[in-house]
């Protein structure tokens, strides 16, 4: 595998999402009604909205807002992954009991719904999408640690940390090296990422049904756009009859989206298994 060559497209991913968020500016800018819909040639690099404001002010706003909650609840899915497997690991019946129980109980909670609910009881001054993405990382935790428990169950559990052992190992190389690093870590690396590719279409979707029923964000303030905004834009470019020319705000936005997609699946093959 040519894990240097994913490692290079995942961190040109990231790099170009974080800067994205770091130049977003805190308003859209000055209208134009003179570039309304411009083109890309026109008003450069990925043209106007119907006020003659450039795209790319949605398209950093947009980076902004999923950037960091996205990022820390792939992360905090990597975490639980990981904590699943140790315990698998650890041979207590007891941890592993709580564990299935947790599973159990989260596991069964109808996610969409549990966003929603959440969404609404947030104050409209407080709403952002890290509480959001929170939620949801809480809510994917369970198939991340069953996942990861399989995996260490295939080991053989703890019988695999006790052959270890025998042969001198420290625990902290049997735990951190041997179980976590080369044999949970394509698996929990993988589900941190699709977390992340998950929290951007959430806040899409999200942002989208605001959009469509005229009521505040769920996931941002006010003054901030969505990359849900590009894709209103833009789909009213798909029927001929309505002669709207807003195809380039559909590509940047689906482009974005494809740039999201693209580095999840950059991250999970750079920490396949061999």
């Amino acid at each position: 595998m040519n894990r240097r060559l994913w490692a290079s497209v995942a961190l040109t991913c990231f790099c170009l999402l974080l800067v994205g968020a770091w130049m977003a500016p805190e308003h859209l800018g000055t209208m134009s009604r003179e570039l309304a819909l411009a083109g890309p040639a026109e008003m450069f690099p990925f043209g106007a909205d119907a006020r003659g404001r450039p795209l790319l002010s949605y398209a950093t706003q947009g980076a902004q807002v999923v950037a960091i909650p996205s990022v820390l609840a792939g992360v905090l899915v990597t975490f639980f992954g990981v904590v699943g497997g140790l315990l698998r690991c650890g041979g207590s019946e007891r941890a592993n009991a709580y564990v299935q129980i947790f599973s159990e109980i989260v596991g069964a909670l109808p996610r969409m719904v549990v966003i929603l609910i959440v969404a609404l009881l947030l104050p409209r001054e407080h709403r952002s999408l890290l509480a959001l993405a929170i939620t949801w990382a809480v809510l994917a935790a369970p198939p991340a640690m069953d996942e990861a428990a399989a995996v260490a169950e295939r080991l053989g559990g703890s019988r695999f940390v006790e052959a270890l052992r025998a042969h001198g190992y420290s625990g902290v190389r049997i735990y951190l090296v041997h179980i976590v690093f080369y044999n949970l870590r394509p698996v929990v690396v993988r589900q941190g990422a699709e977390t992340l590719m998950h929290v951007v279409f959430l806040e899409i979707a999200l942002s989208y049904l605001a959009l469509a029923e005229k009521q505040p964000s769920f996931t941002h303030i006010d003054s901030l756009r969505s990359w849900a905004d590009l894709l209103k834009l833009g789909y009213p470019s798909m029927i001929p009859s309505l002669g709207v020319q807003t195809g380039h705000s559909l590509v940047l936005g689906l482009g974005l989206l494809g740039l999201v997609g693209l580095m999840s699946i950059a991250i999970g093959r750079v920490a396949r298994a061999r």
